[in-house]
C-alpha cells in the first residue's frame, strides 16, 4: 500500500470514529431528539472532526508505523484527542454559552478507545496471525537486558528476519520466569543445552554486547554442546549510530574465544612517537607488517616507508593505504631485501626514518628446521643490517618483532630470533638509538598460522590435523600484535624485551574444535587427526625465561623482561664468519643454552 493510500484510509477511518463517538456520546445522555441540540451537535461534530485531523497531523498520527505501536504512540493519540475535545468545547461555549461536559467526556473516552483500538488491533493481528504464517527459525536469546529486549521487540515486528524468539536465558536470578515482550526468561547459562533441546531452538543469539572475552568463552562452551548455530548481536553504539541494524548479527569469531580482552593503546604516547615523523616498516607486505602500517596511518606520520622483498604484497598494501591516506601523508613503497646490506643502508641514508618497526623475518618453524642457513641469513644477518643502519643514520627508536619461541628455543626459528634479540640488545648499549624487542605468541590469521590451515582443511571436508592433544599455545590477533609493536616503541627506553599478558594458553585441539563448530559442522562430520609433534616444536610456549621474569607491569597487560647477560662476543664471531659454514651453527649455539629436556620430551612424545 502506498503512503497516500495509507494516509487516506486512516483519515477516513478516523472521521468515522470521530462522528460515531460524539453522536453515541450525545444519544447516550439525550435519547430524545431536540432540533436545537442537534444543530449544536452538528457544529460540535464539524469542529471536532476538523480539529482532530489538525492535531493528528500535528502529532504525526498518520505517519507512524502502527505495527510497532507502543506507549509513545498512545501518548500521541491522547494528546490529539484531548486537544480536539477542548476545541469542540470552546466552540460550544462561544456559540451556546454552555459546554456539554458529559457528552464531551463520553466522546473523549470513546474517541481514545476506538482510535487507539483501531491502531493496536492491527498490531495484534500482525503479531498473532501474519507473523505466525511465516516459518521462522526458533531462537534462544542470551541476555534479558536492554539489548536483548530491543532485539526481541525487533525480531517480533520485522518482516525481514527469519528468527522467532522463544525464550531468554539470563544469569540474573531476579529475572527468572519474567516475561519480556511475551518471551519468558527460562533459565541461566548452564541451562542452554537443555532449553535448546526442549524448545527445538535452531539459533542462539548472544545479546550482551558488553561481554568481555572470558564471559563470551564461557557462554560459547555451553552453546557448543548444542546443534544450534550461535551468533552475536552487534554493539549498541553501532546500532544507535546506524552502522548496523539490531538484527544484523555477526558470527562468533575465534578471537572471541581467547578468554581475554584485547590490550588497549596509550594513544597519547603513540601519537608522540608516530605523528609527524618518518616511519619505516620492514616486512610491510606481511600479516603483521601490513597491519602495523594500517595502525601507523591512523596517527598521521609525515612519511610512511613500506619496505618488503615481495613486490605483489608491497603493491597491495601500498594501493590500500594510498586510497585511504594518500592525501594525508607521503607513502613510499620500497622493494628491498634486508639481507642486502648496501641497499638497506641506502634506504636509511635517503629517507632518514625516525622510527623503524622491523617485522621482516622467516617464521615458519618446520621450514626453518630444513633451511637453517636461510633462517640465519634473514632473521639474524638481516636484522643486524637493518639495526646497524638505524644506528648509523640516527633512528630514534628501533622495534624488533620477536617471538615467544625465542625463550629456551628448541628450534632454528626461535634460536635465530633469540640471536636477533642479542644483536639489538648489544647495539643498544653502544648506540643513541633505543633498541627494543617485542615477543609475540601465535598470531591468529597470520600467514602460515594454524587458523588458515584449519579453515582450508574444514572446507575440504577434513580431517583437521593437530600435532598433539595436549599441545598449548598463546594466541593474539593481528591488530593486537601490531598495536603491541607500536606501544613498545612508545614505551622504549632502550634494551627492553616487551611481552604481553596473553591470559591462559589455549589447547590447539580446543581451537580446532571451536573452528569446526564455528564453520557450521560437528566433530562427526569433520574429524580431528593427530599427526605428531613436528621437528623443533614444543608442547608449550613461554613468553619469558625464568631468569628474565620481571613481574611489574609497565603498562596495563604489558611487561618487560629483565636483561640477561650473554656471551655476545662468541655470537658476533659466528655472525661475522657465517658465510664459511652451514648457517645452522649459530642456531646450535643457542640450542646449547636452551632447555634440552623439552627437546627430549618432544622426541619421546612422538
Amino acid at each position: 500500500m502506498s503512503y497516500q493510500s495509507r494516509v487516506s484510509m486512516l483519515i477516513l477511518l478516523d472521521s468515522l470514529i470521530v462522528l460515531t463517538s460524539i453522536y453515541v456520546g450525545y444519544y447516550t445522555l439525550n435519547p430524545y431528539f431536540n432540533i436545537y441540540n442537534f444543530n449544536m451537535l452538528t457544529i460540535s461534530s464539524i469542529t471536532l472532526l476538523a480539529s482532530h485531523h489538525l492535531f493528528a497531523f500535528r502529532y504525526r498520527l498518520y505517519q507512524r508505523a502502527w505495527e510497532y505501536a507502543s506507549v509513545g504512540e498512545m501518548i500521541g493519540i491522547v494528546r490529539a484527542v484531548t486537544l480536539s475535545i477542548l476545541a469542540a468545547g470552546l466552540i460550544q461555549l462561544l456559540v451556546n454559552g454552555n459546554v456539554y461536559v458529559r457528552v464531551l467526556g463520553i466522546t473523549w473516552m470513546l474517541h481514545i478507545i476506538l482510535i487507539g483500538g483501531s491502531r493496536f488491533s492491527w498490531r495484534m493481528f500482525r503479531d498473532s496471525y501474519i507473523n505466525s504464517q511465516i516459518e521462522n527459525k526458533r531462537a534462544l536469546i542470551i541476555g534479558a537486558g536492554s539489548a536483548g529486549s530491543m532485539l526481541v521487540r525487533q525480531l517480533k515486528k520485522s518482516n525481514d528476519s527469519d528468527l522467532y524468539p522463544v525464550a531468554f536465558v539470563d544469569d540474573d536470578p531476579k529475572k527468572q520466569r519474567l516475561q519480556i515482550y511475551g518471551v519468558t526468561v527460562f533459565g541461566k547459562t548452564k541451562d542452554i543445552p537443555k532449553l535448546v533441546e526442549e524448545l527445538n531452538v535452531e539459533k542462539i543469539i548472544i545479546a550482551i554486547p558488553s561481554l568481555n572475552k572470558k564471559e563470551i568463552q564461557k557462554i560459547y562452551q555451553e552453546c557448543s554442546k548444542t546443534t544450534a548455530t550461535t551468533k552475536i548481536m552487534p554493539m549498541i553504539e553501532d546500532i544507535v549510530s546506524g552502522k548496523v541494524s539490531v538484527n544484523q548479527f555477526r558470527e562468533v569469531q575465534v578471537e572471541d574465544l581467547l578468554g581475554r580482552d584485547p590490550v588497549q593503546l596509550d594513544i597519547d604516547s603513540i601519537s608522540k612517537t608516530v605523528t609527524g615523523n618518518t616511519i619505516l616498516v620492514t616486512g610491510a607486505g606481511g600479516s603483521i607488517g601490513s597491519e602495523i602500517c594500517r595502525q601507523v596511518s591512523r596517527f598521521k606520520p609525515k612519511k610512511l616507508l613500506l619496505l618488503g622483498h615481495g613486490e605483489n604484497s608491497i603493491y597491495q598494501i601500498d594501493m590500500e593505504l594510498q586510497n585511504k591516506h594518500g592525501k594525508d601523508f607521503e607513502i613510499i613503497p620500497i622493494i628491498a631485501d634486508i639481507q642486502d646490506r648496501d641497499r638497506i643502508f641506502e634506504v636509511m641514508s635517503v629517507h632518514a626514518p625516525d622510527v623503524v618497526y622491523h617485522a621482516a623475518a622467516h617464521k615458519h618453524v618446520p621450514l626453518m628446521e630444513d633451511n637453517p642457513k636461510e633462517a640465519v641469513k634473514n632473521n639474524v644477518i638481516g636484522t643486524k643490517n637493518v639495526a646497524e643502519a638505524a644506528d648509523m643514520f640516527g633512528v630514534t627508536t628501533f622495534v624488533l618483532v620477536s617471538s615467544d619461541k625465542a625463550v629456551n628455543p628448541t628450534n632454528v626459528m626461535g634460536s635465530t630470533k633469540r640471536i636477533a634479540e642479542m644483536v639489538i640488545q648489544k647495539l643498544d648499549k653502544e648506540s643513541q638509538t633505543n633498541f627494543v624487542a617485542v615477543r609475540f605468541g601465535n598470531v591468529l590469521g597470520s600467514r602460515g598460522s594454524v587458523i588458515p590451515l584449519f579453515k582450508n582443511q574444514i572446507q575440504n571436508g577434513g580431517p583437521v590435523t593437530v600435532t598433539h592433544p595436549d599441545m598449548t599455545r598463546y594466541f593474539m590477533t593481528i591488530p593486537e600484535a601490531s598495536r603491541l609493536v607500536m606501544q613498545a616503541g612508545a614505551l622504549a627506553r632502550g634494551g627492553e624485551i616487551f611481552v604481553l599478558d596473553m591470559g591462559e594458553p589455549v589447547k590447539i585441539v580446543d581451537l580446532a574444535k571451536n573452528l569446526i563448530k564455528l564453520s557450521g559442522y560437528n566433530l562427526d562430520e569433520i574429524g580431528i587427526k593427530y599427526a605428531g609433534i613436528r621437528p623443533g616444536e614444543k608442547m608449550y610456549e613461554e613468553l619469558l625465561g625464568e631468569n628474565e621474569v620481571h613481574k611489574k607491569e609497565v603498562f596495563p597487560k604489558i611487561f618487560i623482561g629483565k636483561t640477561v647477560e650473554f656471551d655476545y662476543e662468541r655470537v658476533a664471531n659466528l655472525i661475522e664468519n657465517h658465510q664459511s659454514f652451514n648457517g645452522d651453527y649459530l642456531s646450535q649455539y643457542v640450542l646449547g643454552l636452551a632447555n634440552k629436556k623439552e627437546r627430549l620430551l618432544v622426541k619421546n612424545v612422538n
